[in-house]
């Protein structure tokens, strides 16, 4: 007998939509619909075509889809009060969308019935009903959303269960329990469900909101309790604080309660489906979120990386490529020899530098990180240490001198002016130049300065720029630490400096740059930038 098939209801298009800074065009919804097929999610939820003319064109394009396996999803309310539901503008909008699927909520607890609505008890049960008729009538799949459930039960089990019975009556195809408020523990919420399934067997779902941070447990926790359609939002968008993440529950079921949802091989798209969402919602995923981000399988401390370097399951809970991630191995103070180790082996650099250079390494690493520099985010300073760990005494040139002056003048334009010296194999040179700030201006000298030499420097680009003070407390005369973004056209690397003076730090980091690309172009080595992409890997 096979693994109970569990059914995934996304809203992200809908209820996510909901969340504080989510903002998403028509575009970026077709867009994510698409990529959610793909995943295998059973049911898209793209928004409620009566409320508002966005979600009206999305089902008007929606129809273009070519969906292989997800069902759109309309959504709506039952019916207003005053309405006939044959006359209701929401309701004949939800049969207009063209979705073979609607989702509809009802109130189910006592409260909103008679101070939300203002109507009785009897008459919100016809509105569920009479909603829920019309729809089967029209030969859509009903799935029946009984808002705030879980309060309403606690309130009004009675009536929070005849809701359901009146949906249910009405040929409702999926019963699902709504914990709105986002308040309902684990325990509670399955006991819930239990007796819920007892009562009315058939297809139960949940909504769980992650108001009290349980949202992906309850929606296990329901789960396991006889639920078998489960909605959230890839990401765990959504209104307050959010929707449960529907990734996480995705991977928590078919990883550790064997349950059948999306299966093994389209599970394997999660990582790069949840990031793809993330980037269009201008929402990237935090690092630390669950199976998916960017540490979840990162390990930084010494102990940690020896244990894993004998065993993985020593401290990651799955194999990373099961949701498309991968296990990251960080340098740092906190690194260990092994980190070190890790690296140089898993890129058959291992043999080039013995103990001594690889202690070296690892403690000038330690140093640098101590300064306050932070290699996880320079993967190119990074690998110019790696580099010059393999090359010993290998120095294309060295600063002598520089001077950056910046003028403001009566029409409030400044003027930046550098002057670079620096020693190289055939001598000294200087230059002289003006730019667009002292950055800009100490490029373009130090630039002039080697571009005799080193012509192939020019490819080289400076692509962003941030700075990070350090230590605040010391408010203008804080150490500052400067990343820069670099591109050669072929690939993007990031270098990094640090000072209390932004203009040393900046070229620190600019010139850490240019001396990593002269050693690539000297040592063509495949091995170290595969070494410095996997360090590096990320979006």
């Amino acid at each position: 007998m096979g693994a109970m098939k569990i059914y995934t209801f996304d809203t992200t298009l809908r209820d996510g939509t909901q969340g504080e800074a989510v903002s998403l065009t028509v575009d970026d919804k077709l867009a994510i619909a698409q990529k959610l097929d793909e995943l295998g999610i059973d049911y898209i939820e793209g928004g409620w075509p009566g409320s508002n003319p966005k979600d009206k064109e999305f089902f008007k394009r929606a129809r273009e889809l070519r969906l292989k396996h997800s069902k759109l999803t309309a959504f709506g309310s039952t019916r207003f009060a005053k309405n006939p539901v044959e006359h209701d503008p929401n309701v004949l909008a939800l049969v207009e969308a063209g979705t073979h699927v609607i989702s509809v909520f009802g109130k189910t607890w006592n409260l909103h019935t008679s101070r939300a609505l203002g109507i009785t008890e009897e008459e919100n049960l016809k509105l569920i009903s009479e909603t829920v008729a019309f729809l089967k009538a029209h030969g859509k799949e009903v799935v029946f959303d009984a808002e705030h459930f879980f309060d309403g039960y606690a309130s009004n089990a009675d009536f929070a269960l005849r809701a359901l019975d009146a949906a249910r009556q009405a040929g409702a195809d999926v019963l699902c329990l709504c914990d709105t408020n986002g308040g309902t523990m684990p325990s509670k919420l399955g006991a819930i469900v239990a007796e819920v399934y007892k009562r009315f067997g058939g297809v139960l779902g949940i909504h769980a909101h992650n108001d009290s941070d349980m949202a992906v447990a309850n929606s296990v926790a329901a789960v396991e309790n006889g639920a078998t359609h489960v909605q959230g939002c890839l990401n765990g968008y959504g209104e307050r604080c959010g929707n449960a993440n529907l990734g996480s529950v995705i991977a928590n079921l078919e990883l550790k309660g064997g349950y059948e949802v999306v299966g093994a091989e389209r599970l394997a798209n999660l990582a790069s489906i949840s990031r793809f969402i993330g980037e269009l919602a201008n929402l990237p995923i935090p690092g630390g979120q669950p199976y998916v981000g960017r540490s979840a399988f990162a390990h930084k401390g010494g102990v940690h990386v020896s244990a894993v370097l004998r065993d993985a399951a020593t401290y990651e809970h799955i194999k990373p490529e099961a949701v498309g991630n991968r296990q990251r191995v960080l340098l740092s103070d906190l690194s260990g020899r092994g980190n070190i180790l890790y690296k140089l082996k898993q890129h058959g650099l291992a043999e080039r530098l013995g103990d001594e250079a690889r202690r070296e390494l690892l403690e000038r690493i330690k140093h640098l990180e101590y300064l306050g520099y932070e290699l996880e985010a320079a993967e190119g300073t990074f690998e110019l240490l790696v580099r010059e760990a393999l090359h010993p005494g290998l120095h294309f040139f060295e600063l002598v001198s520089f001077e950056v002056t910046t003028k403001m003048t009566d029409n409030k334009e400044s003027k930046t002016t550098a002057t670079v010296t620096v020693k190289a194999k055939d001598g000294i040179h200087s230059a002289l130049a003006t730019g667009h700030g002292p950055v800009n201006a100490l490029d373009v000298c130090v630039r002039q300065c080697l571009a005799p030499i080193y012509p192939s420097i020019a490819k080289v680009r400076l692509t962003d720029y941030k700075v990070r003070v350090l230590d605040t407390k010391k408010g203008t005369a804080a150490k500052v630490r400067v990343l820069i973004e670099w591109s050669d056209q072929r690939r993007s690397w990031t270098t990094v400096g640090v000072s209390d003076n932004v203009i040393e730090a900046s070229w620190r980091a600019l010139t850490d740059a240019i001396r990593l690309e002269l050693m690539r172009l000297m040592e063509q080595d495949d091995t170290v930038e595969r070494a410095v992409e996997d360090y590096c890997w990320g979006v």
